[in-house]
């Protein structure tokens, strides 16, 4: 009950029927406060055409757009907020409306409001809002407003779009500019960027080319020169070419690396070489000074043997490991080999006097001279070695025995004595206190034993020497003994470190050892003597195992080197004929890295060794600079091949270009030549190859030149030819000359503007033709009208003949002032035949047969004039295409050709009838007067 009575007492705007309310709703006012309320309240009715008649009522442009969002595809609610929008309808003010535009993201209605907005700024705010190119095309093409137009079009930048832009936008000049500019800019970028790729890709081409070449001087200058040009460019790799950029620098610069690294090593090792060859020279004159001295010693003892036999020793270790990393050169090698000659004397010499010393002091105890003089014999000491002294009593006994006299020792002149004075005075200065002390006491009984005023300077030299000696002899001693008890002390605690590596210990031993022997017998005492032995001896007998074990290595590696030795005789025996020498460097280098590899050797077998592998080195370079000059001989030989190519004049420049090319192929295919020969090499045929090349190009620019030429004559032809208009048919001529003074530049070059310019004399000759054609046709019509006389005299003629006056045959001359042409004068006979010939009155066939040439006539004149005929003319322009298409089949007629057949066949038509004639004529002079129009120039 309470229900029905709510329903029956409440306001009709809440009645529950829709169509009840939306009635209500047109009632009421929104001026008033409580239908305001109403009004608002019917705003969130669920029906929606309520809801938006509701929203139009309060005019509330926020709630439609709030609303708009449910409803987005319902068009009424579209228009509605189109029309609020855009001012079409409703009181909201221009500045609500922007704002309301500026937060749209809806394209459709932006699309609207910036199509139909009531003000420029509304527009351009809905523009602005708009994201989608092909909504601003629509805009720059259809917006009625220029402002909207131009903003439109300056924010499409999309190509498809602008080409889009610039078919359609044809009412806006400016914005067909826009369209033409951005497309131009969009081009010229495109052709910036494929010009930047083109050259990024040529450069990386050429800089992985130059990363996969060897070394050469210009090498580091190239890739410098490469890597600038890659940073010059503007626009940014991609990452690819990045990549292959970064791994092509990194192969240029590991080659680089490698170059300065291996001309690191050669001049460190030319630095070791030149060390070696020092301390060579340093041993060797050791040696040469020691022997020298042993033939000026008063006598010989066993210890000048000892310590002779230490150098030896100790120049024979030295000498070894400087020949394993440098060989000796040649005059060095024979120095040595005399050295070691002379020593070798001295041992056997020393040798066998030890064999037969002590029999000839039993001899010389019991004066038996015949066992002397055959031990003495059996010695064969040699003169210019100093003998011991129980060898030198034993040669005076045996003299004194032959001789009565008493022995002298044999005078020396002043002369000899002064420059031997000289050597004893260098040696003091040179710090050799042995061979001085030596040299001494040789000379200081011969000059004592002089006489006379002469002898005053020498014996005063000879004093003032003997006491810088001896000055030198106590510094020595002063000097030697701390050294001494130093060496001591540090080879004790030598041999007490027992947590030394035996290495290092082998190697602080022998510092030690050669220091002492270094002492030589300055400040000696047995004393520290047995102390320095008996640490020596500890210490070898700790390191026994070692040095085993390294004799072991040594085995080992002197095998190794024999295998090497083999392998490379192996090679050497039967070497390739086509071997590269770049390949046998590399074996050099390597077996030397072998070589070294397998170090040390037993001392025993080095020398032998080391000769061996020396002397297949020197054979292996020799192979090297055998292959290396053959192929120095063969790129002489492609030298001369490619100058020869310069200078022959008769084969073609294309073919000594492909030859060149083939050369150069063949030149990179050989190794290399002989260092210092080969980049002289290189650059003569480098040279040589350039000459060629610019013969190329001198010929690509003449070629170029004459193209252009040819293209700027065909170009004065072509404008001179779009600047004649023939005035007549007669001029046909002239047309057929300029395609003679065209066809006699042929054939053009192949490009871009050739082939714009043929399209554009394509165009020119057809349009020329036509024009011909077409005085041609004019011509022709106003030959008819000239003949009217004629014709009209026929008509008359024909309509006496068939009101039954009488046929008669007319004359042309009458007519006509001129001379009747051949086609015309047969067709003219056969009218007059016609008329005579005919049967009078005409019968109903032979009129319809003449109304239907005069039909067919007028359809096939009318194809001429109009290219169309009437609907109800159809059968007979089918007819007459049919005839045109199987007459064209062997020749081809021009339409001047066809329009003279047509006339033709109109005068020689008859006798014809006036009523038939009048019906047609006006068409016919309509359809003659349109084709004797001239054409436009």
């Amino acid at each position: 009950m309470h229900g029905l009575l709510r329903r029956l007492f409440a306001p009709r705007w809440q009645h529950p029927d829709p169509e009840v309310r939306r009635k209500a709703l047109q009632q009421l006012d929104p001026q008033q406060t409580e239908q305001r309320e109403a009004l608002k309240a019917l705003a969130n009715d669920s029906d929606s055409g309520i809801q938006l008649a509701a929203l139009l009522a309060l005019d509330d442009l926020n709630g439609l757009l709030a609303a708009y969002g449910q409803h987005p595809q319902d068009e009424a609610w579209f228009n509605a907020l189109c029309q609020r929008m855009t001012g079409a309808a409703g009181h909201v003010d221009l500045q609500q409306r922007q704002a309301c535009a500026s937060t749209l993201t809806d394209q459709r209605l932006l699309n609207a409001i910036a199509m139909q907005g009531d003000n420029l700024g509304l527009r351009l705010v809905a523009l602005e809002r708009l994201t989608d190119e092909e909504d601003l095309v629509q805009q720059a093409c259809h917006n009625s407003v220029a402002a909207v137009r131009h903003q439109a079009a300056e924010r499409i930048n999309d190509e498809e779009q602008l080409k889009r832009l610039l078919r359609e936008a044809r009412r806006d000049r400016q914005v067909v500019r826009f369209a033409k500019e951005k497309l131009t800019q969009l081009r010229n970028d495109a052709q910036w960027l494929a010009d930047q790729q083109a050259q990024r890709e040529h450069l990386l081409t050429q800089l992985e080319q130059h990363a996969r070449a060897p070394w050469e001087p210009l090498y580091g200058g190239r890739f410098r020169h490469l890597e600038r040009e890659w940073q010059h460019l503007s626009h940014p790799p991609s990452v690819s070419q990045e990549q292959r950029f970064h791994q092509a620098v990194l192969s240029c610069r590991k080659t680089l690396h490698d170059h300065e690294t291996q001309e690191q090593a050669r001049q460190q090792s030319l630095a070791r070489r030149a060390e070696a060859e020092s301390t060579r020279d340093q041993l060797l004159e050791g040696l040469e000074e020691t022997l020298e001295g042993l033939t000026h010693a008063n006598e010989l003892t066993a210890q000048d043997i000892d310590s002779l036999r230490a150098q030896r020793q100790l120049l024979g270790q030295r000498w070894q490991s400087l020949s394993d990393l440098h060989p000796p050169n040649e005059a060095t090698q024979q120095r040595y080999s005399q050295a070691l000659q002379q020593y070798e004397k001295s041992m056997e010499a020393w040798q066998r006097w030890q064999a037969v010393s002590l029999a000839v002091e039993q001899a010389l105890a019991e004066s038996d001279h015949d066992t002397l003089i055959s031990l003495l014999a059996e010695c064969r000491w040699p003169e210019t070695l100093t003998p011991p002294a129980l060898l030198a009593q034993a040669q005076q006994q045996q003299l004194a025995t032959h001789s009565a006299a008493p022995p002298q020792q044999p005078g020396l002149s002043t002369t000899a004595l002064n420059a031997e004075l000289d050597n004893f005075e260098h040696l003091l200065e040179r710090g050799a206190f042995k061979s001085a002390s030596r040299l001494h006491q040789r000379l200081k009984p011969s000059i004592e034993a002089l006489t006379g005023s002469d002898s005053k300077p020498l014996k005063s030299r000879l004093k003032h020497l003997g006491a810088r000696l001896a000055e030198l002899r106590d510094w020595r001693g002063f000097v030697a003994g701390p050294k001494r008890e130093q060496l001591c002390a540090s080879i004790e605690a030598l041999a007490s470190d027992q947590h030394m590596a035996e290495s290092a210990l082998d190697r602080h031993h022998r510092q030690l050892v050669k220091e002492w022997k270094a002492l030589g017998d300055a400040a000696a005492n047995r004393e520290q003597s047995a102390r320095f032995r008996a640490a020596s001896d500890q210490i070898h007998e700790r390191l026994a195992p070692w040095r085993a074990q390294l004799d072991q290595e040594r085995e080992a590696n002197l095998h190794g080197r024999e295998a090497l030795c083999e392998q490379l005789e192996t090679l050497l025996a039967q070497p390739a004929e086509d071997a590269d020498p770049d390949v046998l460097r590399e074996i050099r280098d390597k077996a030397r890295h072998q070589w070294r590899h397998y170090s040390p050797v037993p001392r025993e077998h080095s020398e032998a060794i080391g000769r061996r592998f020396g002397a297949i080195r020197h054979r292996l370079q020799a192979l090297i600079d055998q292959r290396a000059e053959q192929i120095a001989a063969h790129k002489r030989a492609l030298i001369e091949q490619i100058q020869a190519l310069q200078s022959d004049t008769e084969q073609p420049l294309a073919a000594r270009i492909t030859k060149t090319k083939q050369l150069q192929q063949e030149w990179r295919s050989l190794g290399r030549a002989p260092k210092g020969e080969e980049q002289t090499l290189w650059k003569t045929f480098r040279s040589a190859c350039d000459q060629l090349f610019a013969q190329r190009d001198a010929h690509k620019h003449e070629q170029a030149a004459r193209q252009q030429q040819t293209l700027e004559q065909l170009q004065a032809i072509i404008d001179e030819m779009e600047g004649w208009q023939p005035a007549n048919a007669h001029e046909a001529e002239q047309l057929e000359a300029y395609l003679a003074s065209i066809s006699q530049l042929e054939p053009l070059p192949r490009n871009r503007r050739s082939d714009g310019m043929q399209r554009r004399l394509s165009g020119i000759v057809r349009a020329k033709r036509e024009r011909l054609s077409r005085l041609e046709i004019a011509g022709k019509v106003q030959q008819w009208h000239a003949l009217l006389p004629l014709v009209n005299a026929h008509l008359r003629a024909d309509h006496q003949a068939l009101s039954g006056e009488g046929a008669q045959a007319l004359d042309a001359s009458s007519e006509l002032a001129f001379e009747l042409p051949a086609a015309f004068n047969d067709a003219h006979q056969q009218r007059n035949h016609s008329r005579l010939s005919a049967t009078l009155p005409l019968s109903s066939e032979q009129q319809s047969a003449l109304e239907e040439q005069l039909a067919r006539l007028r359809v096939h004149l009318s194809l001429l004039a109009l290219g169309s005929v009437k609907q109800r003319d159809e059968p007979l322009r089918l007819a007459i295409q049919v005839e045109r298409l199987n007459s064209g089949l062997h020749t081809e007629r021009s339409k001047a050709d066809e329009l003279n057949d047509v006339l033709v066949a109109l005068l020689s038509l008859g006798p014809m009838p006036h009523h038939l004639w009048q019906r047609e004529v006006n068409e016919l002079d309509n359809l003659l007067g349109r084709l004797a129009r001239p054409p436009q120039p």
